[in-house]
């Protein structure tokens, strides 16, 4: 089979999305993303020597072309998406088609030509962390063919919540609807912070500490898991107006040698992931010291697999409370 494309059906809106080569030229050009990969795979060669790798999800190929330099046995890369016949030819332009075999097609879905793998690679993360919810997708292929004692790349992540003032974004997405050419058009406000965001958030805009809202250990992590409620606390440095919380996660490659990883932080270098914001209904008058108080439910949207159905409840240092859902589509 080296050197095949093994088809089966797959979510075709989702596939399509991730065919065209604008977002793999952006994945790739984030070198917080990539270069980490990079250096947790190509940097531990003793991890990897004549090792079975899968790689999930596989894209163009770059992260199973690391594992084959990093002295893998065989790679096998999966994906259902059109990209699958870039990787295979990526694959035979860089020599390596006796090493690397890969599979178009559904994780759920297709057969392995093999019975088990010794390491698991993945860049499954969305945006908040969760949204596509591919890691159901790495927790199945680990359950089914990670060979006992094997390893996971990356192996922990955390997401975390923090409080921001973003009076800029207001002025451009909330208020500029308040008088546009002289005329008011108030009704257009009321959808707009329905959903979250997902932006760059300047690090200076956070004033509050971070709070950690799911810690997930790949080996032991259930699907269940990934559906969860968190209490938070947020204390504030300074006094200003919080006008929305916003969610930020890391992710550790504790297996290598010398234990790497990166953050999507709004306080750290640019990562394509950025951060995901939720505004609040009205602003909260922040002091230093103070503290803010809440709960956030995550669980996947019933009719859409993929998407996520985000609420928050909070409750400021005055006793105003706010419950708020976000649909993430």
């Amino acid at each position: 089979m080296q050197g095949k494309i093994i088809s089966t059906d797959g979510e075709k809106k989702y596939n399509d999305s991730y065919s065209h080569f604008g977002i793999h030229e952006e994945m790739l050009k984030d070198y917080i993303r990539t270069g980490t990969y990079r250096r947790a795979i190509v940097d531990n060669p003793h991890l990897f020597k004549d090792k079975i790798v899968l790689d999930i999800g596989c894209g163009t190929g770059i992260l199973s072309l690391f594992a084959a330099q990093a002295g893998a046995k065989h790679v096998y890369g999966i994906d259902m998406a059109k990209i699958a016949n870039q990787a295979q030819l990526i694959v035979k332009e860089n020599n390596l088609e006796d090493r690397i075999t890969i599979i178009k097609g559904k994780v759920e879905e297709i057969v392995l030509p093999v019975e088990y793998v010794d390491i698991i690679i993945s860049e499954w993360m969305g945006y908040f962390l969760l949204y596509e919810s591919m890691l159901d997708t790495v927790l199945y292929a680990r359950d089914k063919w990670l060979r006992r004692g094997g390893l996971i790349f990356p192996d922990s992540c955390r997401l975390h919540i923090c409080a921001v003032q973003d009076q800029e974004f207001l002025n451009e997405k909330f208020h500029y609807w308040e008088n546009v050419y002289g005329f008011k058009l108030n009704c257009m406000k009321e959808n707009l912070f329905k959903e979250p965001y997902v932006q760059s958030i300047p690090a200076n805009a956070v004033f509050s500490t971070s709070y950690c809202v799911l810690n997930l250990d790949l080996y032991k992590v259930r699907s269940a898991d990934l559906d969860f409620t968190s209490p938070f606390e947020l204390s504030f440095f300074h006094r200003d107006n919080c006008h929305a919380l916003v969610c930020y996660f890391d992710v550790k490659f504790e297996s290598c040698i010398e234990p790497t990883g990166f953050s999507t932080a709004p306080f750290t270098p640019y990562t394509h992931w950025k951060q995901t914001c939720f505004y609040h209904d009205y602003v909260i008058k922040a002091q230093e010291g103070k503290k803010l108080t809440g709960q956030i439910s995550v669980k996947k949207d019933k009719k859409h697999g993929r998407h996520l159905e985000i609420n928050i409840e909070i409750v400021d240092h005055e006793g105003k409370k706010q419950n708020k859902t976000y649909n993430m589509t």
